[in-house]
C-alpha cells in the first residue's frame, strides 16, 4: 500500500495546480502510475485536490437519474456517480437548488424541475431524460420529505403530501424507468427508504408508513422483473442532511448521536457509496433487499 513516503502520495493530494500536469505525466510513464491511474481520476483535479477513486469501471457511461438530487443524499449520490464516469441527470422540485447543483456538480449531464408526486411532471421529466442522455440504466429514487408531528396533530393534507412525495413518487418514477429499461432488458432501481420503515418512531407516523411501503414496493418489483432488473432499497438512519438540520437543534442532534453506536450521524457521501456499490456489478446477485446504513442503530 502506498504510504506517506510514497513519491505519489503527497504530491497527488497537496501539489499546487502548476505541478499537476508534471505529476500526471510522470505517473503515466511508470508502472505504479499506470496502476494508480486506472483507479484514480487524474485528468482534472478539483480545487480541493481530492483523490477521486473510480471503484466501479462498469458504471462509466451509465445513464443515471437521481430524484431529489439537488441536496443532501441525492446531491452526494450525483457527485459520486459523476466521479464514476456516469451520465447523471437530477430531478428536484426546488429550482434554486437545481441551479446551485448545476454550478456545483462539474460533469452533470442535466437537470429537470420535477414534482415527483405529479404524474404529468414525472412523464415530462423522463421525456427530458430521453432528450438529454437517451434513456436510463439506473434510477435512484431518492426524493422525500418528513414533517415532525405527533399523530394527533397530523392532518390529512399533511398525510397526503408525505405519501405523495415519498411513495407515489417512487411508483411514478419506477413506472417511467421500467417502461424504458424493459426494452433493453437491463436496469437497476434503488429506492431511498429509511430505518423508519423498519421500526416505529414517534412523531413520524406518515413518514414511517411511507418508507415501510417503499420497502415492500421494492421487494415486489424485484420479484416481478427478475432476472433482468435489480431493485433494492437503502435504509439510512440518521444522516446529516439539510432536511435533518431543519428539524433538529444542535442539542437534539447531540442526544441522537449518543444513541447511535457509532456516536455520529452518517455523512451523505457514505450513503452515496452504498448506492454506487448496489448499482455496480459487484452487487449483481443482490435484489429485493432493504439494506440499513445506520451506524448500528438497528443492531
Amino acid at each position: 500500500m502506498c504510504k506517506k513516503n510514497c513519491p505519489f502520495f503527497e504530491p497527488l493530494i497537496f501539489a499546487p495546480e502548476k505541478k499537476w500536469l508534471k505529476i500526471k505525466a510522470a505517473m503515466e510513464k511508470n508502472i505504479l502510475g499506470m496502476i494508480i491511474a486506472k483507479y484514480v481520476d487524474i485528468s482534472n483535479p478539483n480545487s480541493e485536490r481530492r483523490l477521486v477513486m473510480k471503484r466501479y469501471e462498469e458504471l462509466k457511461g451509465k445513464r443515471v437519474v437521481i430524484t431529489g438530487g439537488a441536496s443532501g443524499i441525492g446531491y452526494a449520490t450525483a457527485q459520486r456517480f459523476i466521479e464514476e464516469g456516469a451520465k447523471v441527470v437530477i430531478f428536484d422540485i426546488n429550482k434554486d437548488a437545481l441551479k446551485k447543483a448545476e454550478e456545483g456538480l462539474e460533469g452533470l449531464a442535466g437537470t429537470a424541475a420535477v414534482d415527483v408526486s405529479s404524474e404529468e411532471s414525472v412523464k415530462a421529466g423522463f421525456a427530458e431524460v430521453d432528450r438529454m442522455i437517451g434513456g436510463i440504466d439506473i434510477l435512484i429514487s431518492n426524493a422525500g420529505i418528513s414533517i415532525r408531528k405527533l399523530f394527533k396533530d397530523t392532518d390529512f393534507a399533511q398525510w397526503k403530501k408525505v405519501m405523495g412525495i415519498n411513495l407515489d413518487g417512487m411508483f411514478l418514477c419506477s413506472k417511467e424507468a421500467i417502461n424504458r429499461m424493459e426494452a433493453q432488458k437491463s436496469g437497476v432501481i434503488l429506492f431511498t427508504a429509511s430505518t423508519n420503515g423498519m421500526e416505529g418512531h414517534p412523531y413520524y407516523a406518515d413518514y414511517n408508513a411511507s418508507k415501510a411501503a417503499v420497502i415492500l414496493l421494492g421487494r415486489t418489483l424485484a420479484l416481478e422483473y427478475a432476472p433482468w432488473l435489480r431493485v433494492n432499497s437503502v435504509c439510512p438512519g440518521y444522516v446529516l442532511t439539510p432536511m435533518q438540520r431543519a428539524e433538529y437543534t444542535d442539542e437534539m442532534l447531540a442526544v441522537v448521536n449518543e444513541g447511535i453506536p457509532m456516536k455520529r450521524h452518517a455523512d451523505p457521501s457514505e450513503v452515496a457509496a452504498l448506492y454506487a456499490f448496489l448499482a455496480s456489478d459487484e452487487a449483481k446477485y443482490i435484489t429485493g433487499q432493504h439494506i440499513p446504513i445506520d451506524g448500528g442503530e438497528t443492531a
